[in-house]
């Protein structure tokens, strides 16, 4: 446990369940602690590793760390931001409220109420901002470009994980359910492989129980279809950078994403990209004479299985937009660039120079 005296920043997860904001937590809190940020968690379902504080940590709140006149509490869901209001406005402890939003949908009447009253809300795109009605700061996720980043020997990486290294290989990766469009994958594969020998498919990732019958029509179709040893479901893996270092052109076809940092981890894998129009994807990519990818509507398993087609057929295309995709995701989407602006409006608040 941390010394609440030596903390100046609380990053809460009051969520035990695995998620895309506790995923973020798990990999920026260890980012912004080796840039000096004063960070400690509070809070279930999180690594032992991380830096924490206890609950009976919070009765210290009152008095403040050191050198600083207050602390920043950072909240990325509702049941977060409730408690610091009642913290900072009822129990007049010396807090400010910075708020991360992630969602691309109008907030119900309580979440407007709750982010009104933040000192600081940062949108995790353009688009997640054009939904908020306070003045917001569009910080992006980054990734960890000491994990993701080109193979140096792609067959060598191909037989390392025991797949045909004299193939080409298309992937999707991330969990396996409806709104994550892995039917529009299969299906376009099945479409795709039979006229192109040289290549193969993985998908790559979990289905949780109430998606199991939704992973086993996939595979029972994929069989019909007579290519259950070209399109692999291969499960979810913890060295999934080695995963994406073997692919030579990865899918992101969700139907609706908050964010989704597969192509970004794909990008710095210098992997070409087709993504659909969700989530921060039009963000990520960039279409067109200096493209990383193509970007097609959601839903649409014509133009996804167009999209692929043109890279699968085109290596030289392929590889100009892997290539531009490293450029981007190294120059723009790194984790520490992410962790130093959230510094930033961190020492703000600290400082006082915002105010809500």
């Amino acid at each position: 446990m941390e010394d609440i005296s030596d903390v100046e920043v609380i990053a809460p997860n009051f969520k035990r369940r695995l998620s895309g904001v506790t995923s973020t937590i798990i990999q920026l809190v260890p980012v912004q602690r080796a840039l000096g940020q004063k960070v400690a968690t509070l809070g279930p379902g999180l690594p032992t590793g991380l830096p924490r504080i206890g609950y009976c940590a919070l009765l210290r709140l009152w008095g403040r760390p050191k050198g600083r006149s207050l602390r920043v509490w950072h909240a990325r869901r509702n049941v977060e931001m409730l408690p610091a209001i009642v913290l900072r406005d009822v129990l007049r402890m010396k807090l400010k409220v910075v708020f991360t939003s992630a969602s691309q949908r109008k907030h119900s009447g309580w979440t407007k109420f709750l982010i009104k009253r933040m000192d600081a809300v940062i949108a995790t795109s353009n688009r997640t901002a054009a939904y908020l009605d306070v003045p917001s700061t569009t910080i992006m996720h980054g990734i960890d470009t000491q994990r993701f980043f080109p193979a140096p020997d792609k067959a060598a990486a191909k037989a390392a994980l025991g797949l045909p290294a004299d193939r080409k290989i298309a992937g999707c990766f991330g969990r396996v359910r409806h709104q994550k469009g892995t039917d529009l994958f299969v299906d376009s594969m099945i479409g795709l492989l039979p006229q192109r020998p040289d290549w193969i498919a993985i998908v790559a990732g979990r289905a949780t129980a109430a998606h199991v019958s939704f992973e086993n029509e996939l595979k029972e179709k994929v069989n019909r279809a007579g290519l259950s040893d070209r399109i692999l479901f291969v499960g979810e893996h913890t060295n999934i950078p080695d995963w994406y270092r073997a692919l030579d052109l990865f899918v992101a076809p969700q139907r609706w994403e908050g964010f989704g940092l597969t192509p970004l981890e794909a990008m710095a894998t210098q992997v070409p990209v087709v993504a659909t129009d969700v989530g921060a994807f039009p963000e990520l990519l960039v279409t067109g004479q200096d493209e990383t990818g193509i970007l097609i509507p959601a839903n649409e398993l014509a133009a996804m299985a167009d999209a692929a087609a043109r890279f699968m057929d085109d290596a030289e295309r392929a590889g100009r937009a892997g290539e531009r995709g490293l450029a981007r995701a190294t120059a723009t989407f790194s984790i520490q660039g992410e962790a130093s602006r959230i510094g930033a409006i961190y020492e703000k608040l600290l400082s006082g120079t915002v105010s809500g």
